[in-house]
């Protein structure tokens, strides 16, 4: 059997370069996702930590001002860290329901 007798299973050069380049744009879209999934982490961090540090600053001066038998700072903090965990959840969603669009979008 010679060379021209054999059929040609090498692909093109230009199905080559193709598959080169949809692999390249897919590691593109995975490397912008995971710094997102970074930047997501840091977002819900600052969601929670900020609302809490609030009502501590809050509940210190109350503490000083307004005398009760129960401390402002803790229920404010409390208070704080469940606003900012509910913020944390309700962008959580948001940033879900987005991909599963998106998902959807690509399979179509």
């Amino acid at each position: 059997m010679s060379k021209q007798d054999k059929p040609n299973n090498k692909p093109s050069f230009g199905q080559v370069i193709g598959d080169k380049e949809t692999r390249k744009l897919a590691a593109q879209r995975d490397r912008s996702s995971a710094l997102s999934g970074l930047g997501l982490f840091g977002l819900i961090g600052w969601s929670i930590t900020v609302p809490a540090l609030l009502g501590v600053l809050l509940g210190v001066w109350l503490d000083k001002h307004v005398k009760q038998d129960f401390s402002w700072t803790l229920s404010l903090l409390l208070a704080g860290f469940m606003f900012g965990s509910f913020i944390a959840w309700s962008w959580l969603q948001k940033e879900n329901q987005e991909i599963h669009k998106k998902s959807d979008d690509e399979h179509e």
